[in-house]
C-alpha cells in the first residue's frame, strides 16, 4: 500500500464525485482511498473562483510513501490521588481539564457562570430588554467568550501542531464538522458551539470530572509559594494543583491573583471599533458575485502600517454575522461579533483595531493594575456616553472625513445604536492610525467605505500578562498554573486551548 498527495483545483460548482474523478485521473488510479489534507478557496480571479485541494491517497497501485497521519497525543493514564482544580470552562480550561482527567487526576472545574443553556437564555433575555446578566453574558459562563463567536479555529501560534491535532479531534468527537481538520480557515459557528460545549462537558463528567457552576473564585489560600485552596462562596476548595484559565475579561480575578502575590506586567494590546457591512458588499468585492454555489460568505483580512509605525488590522471577522454587546460587567459598553455555522446573515462584521502601548500613549510607566483601570475607565466612558448598552456608532465615511451626523445604515446590533463621533470617544493616539488604516482598507476592498463603525472594540487580547514559565507555572509558586487569554499569553480558541493543554502537561509532569 503506497501513499501520495495530489493538488487538485475544481470549480466551486463541482461536487465530491468530481473530486474523486480528478484524483483518479491525476494518479492514474483505479483502487484507492483518499482524505482531504487541505482545502482553500482561490478567489484571485473574480468570475472563476475555485476550490484548491490537497488530497492524500492510499492505494495498492502506488509505490512507496507512508500515510503521515498520526493519532492525537494522549497522556499516560495512571490512577492518582492528586486533586486538580481548574478555574474557568473556556477553551484553555476545558482542554486542561480533559488532559488532566485522561492522565488520572481527580479534576474539579469551577465556572463563575451557568451552564451554556442557562447562559444563552440570560443573554437572550438581556437583548430582549431585560437587566444586564452579570454572571452569564458574552464573556462569562460555560464555554467562555468563544462560545458566542464565529468559532474560528485558525491560529498564528507556532509549535502547537500536536496540540492542534488533539483539539480538533476532541471537537469532532463533540459534534464539530469533519471539515475543520482540513479547511484552511476552519470555523464552528455559535450554533454548533452551543451543543458542542455541553457535549464536551458531558464527556468529562462521564470520566469523573466535577463541574461546579455559579462558583466564582474570590481568593487564594497559600503558604510559602504553595496554594492550598481556592476560596468560593461555598467555602474553600482544597487540592494539590491549581490551574487558572479565567479568560480576558475577568478583571476582578486578576486583582485577586495580584493580591495573592501573583506577578503580572502590562503589555501592548489593540483598541478600535467593529466595522459592519452588508455581506453582499463583501461578496461582490471578493468574488465579483453576490453569491457562489457551495460557498458560504466571503471573508477579508486587512492590514496596514500607519506612518507612525502603528499596526492597523481587521480581526475576528464574522461573515454573515451579528455585532453583539459583549460587556462582562455592568456600567461598561463594548462590542464583539458572532456568527452561526451557515454564515447566512445579512451583515458582515470585523474588528478594526490599532496597536496600542499605554506607556507611549500616556508618556509614563504603568503597572498591571493601572493598565486594567485605564481600560475599564474607557469602557465605562462609552457606557456613559450611550446612557446604557446601545452601541455608539458612525459611518466610516464620516470618521474618515473628521465629522459626524450622517444617517446610520441598518445594523445587526440587537440593542440599537447611538449616533456618536467615535474620534472624540476613542483615545487620541489611535485616531490618526485608524483613519489611515481605514482609508487604505477602502482602497483595497471595494465598498468598504460604505460601512458602519461601532465602538468600543477592546477585547482583542488582555492588556496584562502573568509572569510564568514556559509551561504556565506562575512565577513564585510551585503548584499554580495560569493559562489562556487571561494569562496574556494566548488569543483565540485554538491558541488558548493549546495553552491550556501545555499547562496541563506541565501539571502532569510535576506529579
Amino acid at each position: 500500500m503506497g501513499y501520495a498527495e495530489y493538488d487538485i483545483r475544481l470549480s466551486v460548482r463541482e461536487d465530491d464525485a468530481a473530486l474523486r474523478r480528478a484524483v483518479a485521473k491525476a494518479g492514474n488510479l483505479g483502487e484507492f482511498s483518499m482524505r482531504i489534507v487541505r482545502k482553500s478557496l482561490d478567489a484571485r480571479r473574480k468570475g472563476d473562483v475555485r476550490w484548491q485541494y490537497r488530497v492524500g491517497v492510499l492505494s495498492p497501485e502506488l509505490a512507496g510513501g507512508e500515510d503521515p497521519f498520526l493519532p492525537p497525543p494522549e497522556p499516560e493514564f495512571r490512577r492518582r490521588e492528586e486533586r486538580a482544580v481548574v478555574v474557568g470552562s473556556g477553551p484553555a480550561g476545558i482542554f486542561a481539564a480533559d488532559w488532566l482527567s485522561r492522565a488520572g487526576f481527580k479534576v474539579t472545574v469551577l465556572e463563575r457562570g451557568s451552564r451554556v443553556d442557562a447562559r444563552r437564555a440570560a443573554i437572550e433575555a438581556f437583548e430582549a430588554g431585560g437587566p444586564f446578566p452579570a454572571a452569564d453574558n458574552y464573556a462569562f459562563g460555560e464555554g467562555g467568550a468563544g462560545t458566542f463567536s464565529d468559532g474560528k479555529l485558525s491560529s498564528r501560534t507556532k509549535g502547537i501542531s500536536r496540540e492542534r491535532d488533539c483539539i480538533f479531534a476532541r471537537f469532532v468527537e463533540a459534534g464539530a464538522p469533519e471539515e475543520i481538520r482540513y479547511m484552511t480557515h476552519p470555523h464552528l459557528g455559535s450554533d454548533n458551539l452551543f451543543g458542542m460545549t455541553g457535549a464536551m462537558r458531558a464527556a468529562l463528567e462521564a470520566r469523573g470530572v466535577t463541574f461546579l457552576f455559579n462558583s466564582p473564585v474570590t481568593g487564594l489560600a497559600s503558604r510559602d509559594g504553595r496554594v492550598t485552596g481556592v476560596e468560593t462562596p461555598a467555602g474553600v476548595l482544597e487540592a494539590e494543583r491549581f490551574l487558572f484559565a479565567c479568560g480576558h475579561s475577568a478583571t476582578e480575578t486578576w486583582r485577586m491573583l495580584m493580591r495573592a502575590g501573583v506577578a503580572f506586567r502590562p503589555k501592548n494590546f489593540a483598541l478600535g471599533f467593529r466595522a459592519e457591512h452588508l455581506q453582499e458588499t463583501v461578496n461582490l468585492a471578493q468574488w465579483g458575485a453576490a453569491s457562489l454555489p457551495g460557498v458560504k460568505a466571503a471573508e477579508y483580512r486587512l492590514t496596514h502600517q500607519a506612518a507612525d509605525g502603528t499596526g492597523v488590522y481587521s480581526f475576528c471577522m464574522c461573515p454573515g454575522g451579528t455585532v453583539v454587546p459583549a460587556m462582562a460587567y455592568p456600567g461598561t459598553n463594548l462590542v464583539n461579533g458572532k456568527s452561526d455555522y451557515a454564515r447566512a446573515g445579512r451583515h458582515a462584521n470585523a474588528a478594526v483595531v490599532a496597536g496600542l502601548s499605554l506607556r507611549s500613549l500616556l508618556g509614563r510607566e504603568l503597572d498591571a493594575l493601572e493598565s486594567i483601570e485605564w481600560l475599564e475607565a474607557l469602557e465605562r466612558s462609552f457606557h456613559d456616553f450611550a446612557g446604557g448598552y446601545r452601541a455608539p456608532a458612525m459611518t466610516i465615511a464620516d470618521f474618515l472625513a473628521g465629522g459626524s451626523g450622517s444617517a446610520l445604515p441598518e445594523s445587526s446590533h440587537p440593542l440599537g445604536l447611538v449616533p456618536a463621533d467615535l474620534a472624540e470617544l476613542a483615545p487620541a493616539g489611535i485616531v490618526a492610525p485608524l483613519r489611515e488604516g481605514l482609508a487604505a482598507f477602502c482602497r483595497t476592498l471595494k465598498g468598504y467605505g460604505e460601512g458602519l463603525l461601532l465602538g468600543l472594540e477592546s477585547k482583542t487580547s488582555a492588556p496584562i500578562q502573568v509572569l510564568r514559565s514556559d509551561g504556565g507555572l506562575a512565577t513564585g509558586f510551585s503548584n499554580l498554573w495560569i493559562a489562556g487569554e487571561g494569562s496574556g499569553w494566548s488569543g483565540g480558541i485554538v491558541s488558548s486551548a493549546a495553552d491550556g493543554l501545555k499547562a496541563a502537561m506541565s501539571v502532569e509532569a510535576s506529579a
